[in-house]
């Protein structure tokens, strides 16, 4: 078994889609970035890689590629999903927390939980996702961004 954690942020900006987990929320910004900026997928996309001691997404899909400018980051997933796979291991679990006090997440969770496993080859009820706020405190309780942290154990497969 190894342990992977992974952090993301991104600031929120008008004009861009507020896409979370996979999922477009109605909402008047957007995480800005160079691929959709999808701030849970990040953090979970570098938990797998750090268990697998590969570096971090920056290193697998550079936003100095232009081949990544609004990627699809559930696309990218599954890419380190294949990653993990060749390398002999599975899933075994996930959790991830996302921090923002807007949009209101919660109903778009269950959405979320099934995006990530699909995208993993894992079955639900391995993934848990989870939102909060920081009670207004700090840059993303002031609305200026969203952070996720996330943190998977592989296995290896026998």
């Amino acid at each position: 078994m190894r342990i992977g954690h992974g952090y993301d942020v991104h600031r929120l900006v008008k004009g861009r889609p507020c896409i979370l987990g996979g999922v477009t929320i109605e909402h008047e910004t957007g995480p800005e970035g160079h691929s959709d900026g999808d701030v849970p997928v990040h953090a979970l996309m570098d938990a797998l890689l750090g268990a697998l001691a590969l570096g971090d997404i920056g290193t697998l899909f550079p936003d100095t590629d232009p081949a990544f400018k609004g990627a699809d980051s559930i696309t990218l997933l599954r890419r380190v999903a294949e990653e993990v796979g060749e390398r002999g291991y599975r899933l075994g679990n996930a959790d991830i927390t996302i921090i923002a006090q807007e949009p209101k997440l919660q109903r778009y969770v269950p959405k979320m939980r099934e995006n990530f496993a699909a995208a993993l080859g894992a079955e639900v009820s391995q993934v848990s996702v989870k939102a909060t706020t920081e009670e207004k405190l700090g840059f993303t309780g002031a609305g200026l961004g969203i952070a996720a942290h996330a943190v998977v154990l592989i296995e290896a497969i026998s």
